[in-house]
């Protein structure tokens, strides 16, 4: 995770506040979750979405989103676990979903098994958003020009790609952030790789349901 002031930041760029309904998109260990649950509060609900593509991994994610969500203090979460297109179906409209680290995993096997798409994610989450709602991606940056071919290999995608597609979905870039920017990445390490793991050059985009 990022220091206290990135966290914030990052919280402040996706818009999300007192009362705000958000979906964490494949919320790993949960810490985006605990902390959109306390910025929400009681009025507001966050959905732990695990995505039924990854539900088989053995660190057991739904249940580990089950067991966040029935913690004192987070009973604004609930964990939810979806085919990724059927998302729309799995809760209620949306005032923001958020995506860290994981569009570029859109783009591989594991991902598509079921037969997703970006195109089809994208889609997915412009049915969901309530008008005005915000779509927020944070991702490993590749090599501009690169486009998706880094995304199995190096886990990374090309900024300018994610923009593309988002909008093909109907959606408005309405942000760019520049605070994870790290000039130092030469885009051509693997992402967990020990000499770069935690400090990749990343980008962050909000896009606006018009």
């Amino acid at each position: 995770m990022y220091d206290q002031s990135k966290q914030s930041e990052l919280i402040r760029f996706a818009r999300v506040g007192v009362g705000s309904t958000v979906i964490d998109v494949y919320p790993g260990d949960g810490d985006w979750t605990r902390l959109f649950s306390d910025v929400v509060g009681p009025e507001g609900r966050v959905y732990s979405f695990v995505p039924a593509e990854v539900a088989h991994f053995k660190n057991d994610p739904v249940g580990l989103m089950r067991m966040l969500a029935r913690e004192p203090g987070l009973e604004n979460v609930e964990a939810v676990s979806a085919d990724l297109v059927a998302m729309p179906e799995a809760m209620q409209p949306a005032d923001v979903v958020w995506l860290h680290l994981f569009y570029h995993d859109l783009h591989t096997a594991l991902i598509q098994a079921k037969g997703a798409t970006a195109a089809d994610f994208n889609r997915a989450v412009y049915e969901r958003l309530k008008p005005g709602g915000c779509y927020v991606i944070v991702d490993h940056a590749a090599a501009a020009g690169s486009g998706t071919t880094n995304t199995q290999s190096l886990h990374r995608i090309d900024p300018a790609s994610v923009r593309q597609e988002v909008e093909a979905a109907g959606f408005v870039l309405d942000a760019v952030s520049t605070m994870l920017v790290d000039e130092d990445d030469q885009h051509s390490i693997k992402v967990f790789d020990p000499s770069i793991k935690g400090q990749t050059d990343r980008f962050a985009y909000r896009f606006v349901k018009s």
